[in-house]
């Protein structure tokens, strides 16, 4: 339908996958998984089945968007929104509600991040039809909540009630913070657990009613800039917005505290790619259990680890087991996969000890041709 639109959400800066993913260039922009196509160029192909490539939209860091422009070159300039500061989820999903809704009344919305991976695609459009479906005819705030398939301590849960509202809907009763592993055995065990996926339909107007209810400064900041939506004073506008937004996410600012939030159990075969055991735990493996991002690389009495590098470079590992090995130009990270927690204090000790060089990137995009098949975008290599 013409009033349905999908907003992407891009501005993460990834920091769990250094040295892969970096301040200035993060992992939505990466092949991560070694498939041909950077997570966002998969996103954006993911939503082109359900929705015009007019009606898609991108919101994404100020200093992102010529990433996205040069990655995904159908998608239209103007449909590419900068923010001028990381504020989470709830101030970037308050700006492009009011933007769409200065642009269409009717306009109904599915969101989601540019970083997840589905690999059921025909499934995850027929829930997210079915959400809009449900969003848009009942007035309702949706969330796609997935089936657990492990106790994970790494997602939210939502708690749904029983009785279905309408085939495959549920009423949500209440949303529930990333539990201890006791906890979580008991969510996996009952079926009225689903893991929080981040992915939402609402219509514009029902979503800016509940920023006028729960969250009223954010809502009328960005109403006092609504003149210059869709116009050349937009983004000079939108700078004290932000500066004076608080930073909350969409979960804890608007959903915890609505009453007419729904949820829909899916399998679409969705991973956050947060880490990089998610990623290792998605990928094509070998006989020995090696994920390998890497055009030339040999394994030697080597098992269950994930191996990233560019393709230029030949990278021989003997001997390792259950490691993460990232090879960049500048950095090379070895590191066990049961301390991948710690890679971000890790960052921090390089950032005090060698200086900021290492966090930020040596890339320059390589043009390639469009996964689109439309004209070059640019597809990183580390």
């Amino acid at each position: 339908m013409n009033n349905y639109y999908a907003v992407i959400m891009a501005g993460g800066i990834g920091s769990r996958f250094w040295p892969i993913s970096r301040a200035d260039y993060p992992k939505q922009f990466l092949d991560i998984m070694g498939s041909g196509q950077t997570l966002i160029q998969q996103t954006v192909s993911r939503f082109r089945e359900m929705v015009p490539i007019e009606n898609i939209y991108v919101v994404t860091s100020d200093e992102y968007i010529d990433i996205v422009k040069a990655q995904v070159p159908s998608l239209l300039t103007e449909n590419i929104i900068g923010e001028p500061l990381r504020r989470n989820t709830a101030p970037c999903i308050a700006y492009i509600s009011f933007k769409l809704f200065k642009k269409d009344k009717d306009a109904t919305m599915i969101v989601a991040p540019s970083d997840h991976l589905i690999t059921d695609l025909a499934q995850f459009n027929e829930d997210c039809t079915l959400a809009l479906n449900f969003a848009q005819d009942r007035q309702a705030l949706v969330t796609l909540g997935i089936k657990p398939g492990y106790p994970s301590t790494g997602y939210g849960y939502i708690q749904k009630a029983q009785e279905e509202i309408s085939p495959s809907v549920f009423p949500v009763k209440q949303f529930i913070e990333k539990p201890y592993l006791e906890l979580a055995k008991t969510f996996v065990k009952s079926e009225d657990y689903l893991w929080n996926s981040g992915i939402f339909a609402w219509r514009a107007t029902d979503i800016l009613r509940a920023y006028e209810k729960h969250l009223p400064d954010m809502f009328n900041l960005f109403i006092n800039a609504e003149h210059a939506y869709n116009t050349t004073e937009e983004h000079d506008s939108i700078i004290p917005v932000y500066q004076n937004c608080e930073n909350i996410s969409i979960d804890f600012g608007i959903l915890e505290k609505s009453g007419n939030v729904y949820t829909i159990p899916s399998s679409f075969g969705w991973s956050d790619l947060g880490t990089w055991c998610s990623a290792w735990e998605n990928m094509r493996k070998d006989y020995m259990f090696n994920a390998i991002a890497a055009k030339k690389a040999m394994m030697i009495d080597t098992a269950n680890c994930i191996v990233h590098a560019s393709p230029e470079k030949l990278i021989l590992i003997q001997g390792l087991d259950d490691f993460i090995v990232a090879d960049t130009k500048d950095v090379l990270l070895i590191c066990r996969k049961e301390k991948e927690q710690e890679i971000k204090n890790y960052v921090k000790e390089v950032n005090k000890s060698m200086g900021n060089q290492f966090l930020h990137s040596y890339r320059k995009p390589v043009l390639e041709k469009d996964f689109m098949g439309q004209r070059d975008s640019a597809v990183p290599y580390p």
